[in-house]
């Protein structure tokens, strides 16, 4: 990549796609998904590559509860499996494993598996892998002013510094990029209070075709773009 290419600090990703990615290939849903989480093998070591620091994937939200229970069943089997199959190769590159959302509902062995992976990186710093699992953005605002209420917070207490202190992303920028595969151009319920400046990208590529080249050039439009922040 070109040296004056601007890269984002913060990239997150909607990995939209990997159902219909498997139907146009005549195989069950659960084979996109299975594609889907084997891409993230080329997505990571691509974002070291170019220098992102943050990168968040939205894998679960709190809506996608109500898929089919088969579908919804096999993938927190995957999700299990991937927890324990692929720490340690994310261990070996330094990437910190990071969870943003809620364990309510999850299983006891795959909450196991995901607080060992993220014990087993947590001192790792090339890169930190946030995976949105169980995570809805509305309900992170509401447990977030809950907890600044359950602290005997005032009305005068909610700030925008305070919520930020209180979301699940606390200590983590806010996403420069927002990128969303398989051509859809909607936030999903995706990190709604951090991504008030974020800049967005839309894939055409269903995510198990979206390759360390298609975030090279995502990463290209976004540095081509000037931010504002709401002013000239």
């Amino acid at each position: 990549m070109d040296s004056a290419v601007v890269v984002p600090q913060h990239v997150a990703i909607i990995m939209d796609g990997n159902g219909r990615w498997a139907q146009s290939r005549h195989l069950p849903r659960l084979e996109g998904h299975n594609a889907g989480a084997d891409n993230i093998h080329r997505i990571v070591p691509g974002a070291i590559e170019l220098g992102i620091k943050v990168l968040t994937l939205y894998a679960f939200s709190t809506e996608n509860w109500g898929r089919p229970e088969a579908e919804v069943n096999g993938l927190m089997r995957l999700f299990a499996l991937i927890s324990r199959r692929e720490t340690e190769t994310l261990h070996r590159q330094g990437v910190r494993v990071l969870h943003i959302g809620s364990f309510e509902g999850v299983n006891a062995g795959l909450v196991k598996a995901i607080e060992d992976a993220i014990s087993l990186t947590c001192q790792n710093n090339r890169l930190d892998l946030n995976i949105a699992f169980n995570y809805g953005g509305r309900a992170e605002i509401v447990q977030a002013v809950r907890a600044l209420m359950r602290a005997g917070g005032t009305p005068d207490d909610i700030t925008e510094d305070a919520i930020s202190s209180h979301l699940y992303t606390a200590g983590l920028p806010d996403p420069d990029l927002i990128i969303r595969t398989a051509g859809e151009m909607r936030l999903s319920n995706f990190l709604l209070w951090q991504a008030a400046y974020s800049e967005y990208y839309s894939s055409p590529k269903f995510w198990p075709d979206f390759g360390p080249e298609d975030l090279s050039e995502a990463v290209e439009s976004y540095s081509r773009r000037k931010r504002k922040y709401g002013r000239l």
